[in-house]
């Protein structure tokens, strides 16, 4: 059964929001759910800072939902012992939440602003939603019936989001590009790879992994290691080989380069800070796109050893943000370049 944490908090000192209208819809929702069955509901109302950690560890979800306010750069506001304001800043959120990767696997920001406070989450968590200004009561509402109208039918998170956007829409309010989602998929590793890489899959489960080396080629179908999966003579499984230490290459050239340009990028924009390591990752990005030599060895070496190989290997104060923007980044373009590898 998978659990679904409902947190709110509406501080004194803010403005009244309807949620308890929204808790109340997405319990019907999924009450009326033909999978009904495989979800448990939990609710933490006028959530306190001191509340946050113990009903995480408590509970354990696989889906936190927040409801209430955001404040941006900020942080969320939660409340303190006397139901005033109190704001949880970026930084703080996504340490707590990297310490529950293994157990949730969403995390729906339903406040205002809240795209900040997904950015930092999704280093951790594979599947996180934001808002990128603010967002309606009607909207936040209309955005959680739809999701999870859709979660208690069984679809896949990326189709749950689709759902609350066009939920918003169908309603002819026009807040519909106001909810962003980050994602990612969690890899896999392939039958015939188990027991040869036994040691090294070992050593890889035992650390976060956010995204591995497979990835879904234009066709659709699977390719393991930067080639589909090796079945035959052994002159297939020679050239296997070969072609591993190539890749190898690939990926140290990929990563030297964007070591290079995160240390550039280091002169224009504060690392010591949150804030200051997002702009380093995102104008990276920018780069990145801007640089199609770039972007194919990056899209080489992504497709051939996986983001948590290029993770091991980058070493920068921004290297957990523009790893999980490169994981996006990846997701999003790398069907427009030509995955070969020479």
């Amino acid at each position: 059964m998978k659990k679904i944490l409902l947190l709110s908090a509406n501080p004194k000192n803010t403005d009244k929001l309807r949620l308890d209208e929204e808790v109340r819809e997405i319990q019907t929702a999924l009450r009326q759910a033909k999978n009904r069955a495989q979800f448990e509901i939990l609710t933490e109302l006028a959530l306190r800072v001191d509340d946050l950690h113990r009903v995480l560890l408590e509970h354990e979800p696989a889906i936190v939902h927040f409801s209430g306010h955001g404040a941006g750069n900020h942080g969320l506001a939660l409340e303190n012992n006397s139901g005033q304001m109190q704001l949880v800043s970026t930084e703080s959120l996504a340490r707590l939440f990297g310490l529950f990767q293994d157990k949730i696997e969403c995390v729906l920001l339903n406040a205002c602003y809240s795209e900040t406070q997904a950015l930092a989450i999704h280093q951790h968590i594979d599947y996180v939603i934001g808002m990128n200004q603010t967002i309606g009561d009607k909207a936040a509402i209309k955005f959680a019936i739809g999701f999870y109208n859709a979660l208690g039918a069984s679809r896949p998170y990326e189709d749950c989001f689709e759902f609350g956007c066009t939920s918003v829409d169908l309603q002819g309010i026009p807040e519909s590009q106001t909810p962003i989602l980050k994602a990612r998929k969690r890899p896999s590793i392939p039958v015939n790879e188990k027991t040869t890489q036994k040691d090294s899959s070992r050593k890889q489960n035992s650390q976060p992994q956010h995204m591995g080396s497979i990835s879904q080629n234009v066709n659709g179908g699977h390719v393991y290691g930067g080639m589909q999966a090796s079945q035959g003579n052994n002159n297939q499984q020679i050239s296997h080989t070969y072609a591993s230490k190539e890749q190898q290459s690939t990926l140290t050239d990929a990563v030297a380069e964007v070591q290079q340009l995160l240390e550039q990028l280091s002169q224009a924009f504060p690392i010591d800070t949150t804030l200051g390591k997002m702009a380093v990752a995102t104008e990276a990005i920018k780069c990145i796109q801007n640089n199609q030599l770039l972007a194919q060895k990056i899209i080489n070496a992504l497709n051939s050893e996986g983001v948590f190989n290029f993770k091991k290997l980058l070493n920068h104060p921004a290297a957990d943000f523009t790893i999980a923007a490169l994981g996006d980044w990846y997701n999003n373009n790398s069907q427009n370049y030509l995955l070969t590898m020479e």
